[in-house]
């Protein structure tokens, strides 16, 4: 029995066996497990993810290059040198096998590291001989289901999904990337890792195009009226009925009408809104919701939506299902949960109901359910991330099972010399859903006194205030999340990557997205050049032929073959213009590493600048200022040696260095003063003095 990860290895041999405690075995590094089940023995052995990689048939670093071939990973990355480990042990125990059980992940990358350990590893002849493992937890009960429900084969569909996947995204990103490197290369001698794709292409096309909006747009003057009333010795907002003034003589005139006078209600109008509880979670809204509320970039929070689901706390998160099926005892889940202390009494409300209805959303996905709790309670302390992502996920599970709530809203038109004025109140009359959903909804009151119509209330204060119209707001995390989720370009596994990747590569900067001069010249060179690249209509067309794929409506060699036809002519449109290419991207790269390097002022000497300089000695990096070389400044202090490093923009408000970010894949946004040493404010020196040393 192959599994995805050692950990779920482990729960599932756990959960299986029908005699004592499962036999622990360790090769190499890699613990497998023997049990029984049924009076048979079954081994389960882990993968430890991607086992086999796509790679290129043939040497030479060149492009175009359209044959692959599958290989060990270890071979090709050295990040992956542990699965040498993994594919040895592996292959040594299939020798002892009769038949062979998938189960991995049920999506179409658990297929895929399942069939290509079961060919590379344990020899093409046990693809005949294995069966397929579908669960959507790591429950002893949804696994004890699974196994009692296998299917014959493995699950073909998702397996040729899955490598048409990869070979066509490997096919897209080497020779696109390539092709860029080696024009940088050619036209310059310099060397930068780039890289474009099928997916990565019209993402930063989407972020350069409201970029473009951002700079290009001119801002409008406009004035607004703002005016207080007291009613009752309190006071309360006016909101002039004309939100945006255009001239400002026209706004004085009002100002001048209205100053010391007093007004009459002349109409109140109350209207009651309905709210329906919350669609159950998929993973893209369960990434916006962790955005929001907790500021953890996607891929942060599908890491730690993984550990939780291989916890068997939560069900399998790489979903795209809004509705429950009936399979799943959601009144059982509950009953669970209700131990927990802080959602017992949610709960014990929720199951007084005589039906438990949830709310449905429009999206299913046939491999998975929503992501919901299992019932299961931790079995060791959550550390912060887990606990907000596990209370988030069993929040959301209760609240959508709520009943709607209900809001009372009130417009009042106050008549001041003539002129409109809105006096608007809110208040909830029944929370419904939100209790269950608190504290990640937020219902604000503005709760008014008993008012009438013809009743007069006394102006407490007016006056004008300068606006200016707004560009388009940047993009964050969340916003491309939710914008390649719209534009059915990436897949639910793929797209919060993707957004890393952008990062990484020094395309764009900060949590409010900006496009850095680099990630401006790529796009600049590729629709010049290369144009079909960052087309979203030739994603999502491939997109589709993958969905075919999975449905067995087409093959993979002719979707294969038809991507490989699109590609060629533009790859030779490349080759005729690498020099130029190459040149544009030099200049990029130059005024991007100048802009990287520096801080900000130097706040010891008041005109050097705070520059990121890397020693030649130990070629750790610190921060220095740029009069150290006039001997005017000695200014310098360490810098974490991991991760990016962008200035804030922003002065440390304690001791007026400037202010950094730290960003490092997958792990949380870390904002610090580069005077941490010394700076007044640090709480916790010796917490950061840590941080140095990683």
């Amino acid at each position: 029995m192959i599994t995805e990860k050692p950990s779920a290895a482990k729960r599932i041999a756990d959960a299986l066996n029908d005699i004592g405690t499962p036999v622990k075995h360790e090769e190499h590094g890699v613990s497998y497990y023997d049990i029984v089940k049924n009076g048979e023995k079954i081994r389960v052995v882990p993968a430890i993810g991607h086992l086999y990689s796509v790679a290129q048939e043939g040497k030479g670093w060149t492009y175009p290059i359209f044959i692959t071939k599958w290989v060990p990973s270890y071979t090709i990355n050295k990040r992956s040198k542990n699965t040498k480990n993994f594919i040895q042990v592996i292959s040594k125990l299939a020798k002892e096998a009769k038949n062979f059980i998938s189960a991995t992940d049920f999506d179409i990358e658990g297929s895929q590291i399942a069939y290509s350990v079961l060919k590379y590893a344990c020899g093409e002849s046990s693809l005949s001989k294995a069966h397929r493992m579908k669960f959507s937890t790591l429950t002893k009960n949804d696994i004890a289901e699974a196994f009692n429900s296998l299917s014959p084969t493995l699950d073909w569909g998702l397996i040729e999904a899955g490598r048409t996947r990869h070979e066509i995204d490997w096919i897209y990103g080497i020779n696109l990337s390539r092709a860029m490197i080696l024009s940088l290369k050619k036209a310059s001698g310099m060397y930068k890792a780039l890289s474009t794709g099928r997916v990565q292409g019209p993402t930063l096309a989407f972020i350069a195009e409201r970029e473009k909006k951002i700079r290009s747009f001119v801002p409008k003057p406009y004035w607004t009226i703002n005016a207080v009333t007291i009613i009752n010795g309190e006071k309360y907002p006016l909101e002039y009925s004309q939100r945006k003034i255009w001239i400002k003589k026209e706004a004085e005139t009002i100002l001048n009408k209205c100053y010391n006078k007093s007004g009459v209600i002349s109409q109140i109008q109350v209207r009651k809104t309905v709210q329906r509880p919350p669609t159950p979670f998929d993973i893209g809204t369960l990434q916006s919701e962790a955005y929001s509320n907790f500021r953890f970039i996607p891929s942060r929070t599908l890491r730690i939506a993984e550990g939780l689901y291989l916890n068997a706390l939560i069900s399998y998160p790489r979903t795209s299902s809004q509705k429950f099926p009936p399979s799943i005892d959601t009144r059982a889940i509950m009953k669970s949960l209700s131990s927990i202390k802080q959602y017992s009494q949610m709960i014990h409300e929720l199951l007084s109901k005589e039906k438990l209805v949830p709310a449905q959303g429009k999206k299913e996905d046939p491999a998975h359910p929503p992501i919901h709790p299992t019932g299961n309670l931790p079995e060791k302390k959550l550390n912060d991330s887990e606990r907000k992502i596990f209370d988030l996920v069993v929040r959301r599970f209760l609240a959508v099972f709520g009943e709607p709530s209900i809001r009372e809203s009130l417009k009042i038109d106050v008549i001041i010399n003539g002129h409109i004025f809105y006096l608007r109140g809110r208040r909830v009359l029944e929370a419904g859903w939100q209790k269950y959903y608190s504290p990640y909804v937020k219902s604000e009151e503005l709760i008014l006194p008993q008012l009438s119509e013809g009743q007069e209330i006394k102006l407490d204060s007016i006056e004008i205030i300068d606006n200016y119209t707004s560009p388009p707001p940047r993009f964050n995390p969340k916003s491309v999340l939710s914008l390649m989720e719209n534009q059915l370009i990436g897949t639910k596994a793929t797209r919060a990557d993707i957004i890393d990747t952008l990062y990484s590569r020094g395309y764009v900067t900060g949590e409010r997205i900006v496009m850095t001069p680099l990630g401006f010249s790529v796009i600049s060179l590729l629709s010049k050049y290369c144009s079909e690249v960052l087309s979203v209509e030739l994603t999502r067309e491939l997109e589709q032929e993958m969905e075919d794929i999975e449905i067995q409506k087409k093959t993979r060699q002719k979707v294969i073959i038809d991507a490989v036809e699109k590609l060629t002519p533009l790859l030779k449109e490349f080759k005729l213009k690498e020099e130029a290419i190459g040149q544009g991207l030099s200049e990029a790269i130059i005024s991007l590493k100048k802009e990287q390097r520096t801080i900000g002022t130097c706040p010891v000497c008041g005109d050097g600048l705070l520059t990121i300089t890397y020693s030649r000695k130990t070629r750790k990096r610190f921060v220095g200022c740029s009069n150290y070389w006039t001997k005017k400044c000695n200014f310098s202090v360490p810098l974490p040696q991991k991760g990016d490093i962008e200035a804030l923009g922003k002065n440390c408000p304690h001791c007026n260095f400037p202010m950094i970010r730290i960003r490092r894949a997958g792990k949380k946004l870390w904002n610090m003063c580069i005077n941490w040493q010394d700076c007044p404010g640090r709480k916790d020196n010796e917490a950061q003095k840590e941080g140095m040393a990683q």
